[in-house]
């Protein structure tokens, strides 16, 4: 069994958006569809989740390293986000599920 949910986001913007709009924010498996998240969201913490957004990050860029064995170029990381909105009254504990 793969693992669809790699960790939580915890930065400013994603407090932000958990305290105003009760959405969060979790690293996903870049082959991970909606409906394997909100599947997988419900079973860990036991919410109704109502949305779910997916974006897909790194891969495309590429950046160049001068080192002392020539030139090295490498893509960046590739990585997917997904923000899911949990219904009202219902919250998700981040700090001590994991």
């Amino acid at each position: 069994m793969k693992t669809i949910i790699k960790k939580p986001i915890i930065t400013e913007k994603a407090t932000g958006l958990s305290e105003t709009f009760n959405r969060f924010s979790f690293v996903v498996d870049p082959q991970a569809n909606k409906i394997e998240i909100k599947k997988a969201v419900e079973k860990m913490y036991g919410v109704q989740i109502t949305e779910v957004r997916t974006m897909n990050y790194g891969g495309g860029k590429s950046s160049t390293k001068y080192t002392n064995r020539g030139i090295v170029e490498q893509k960046s990381k590739k990585w997917k986000k997904a923000i899911v909105t949990v219904a009202d009254g219902e919250t998700i504990d981040l700090f001590n599920n994991f």
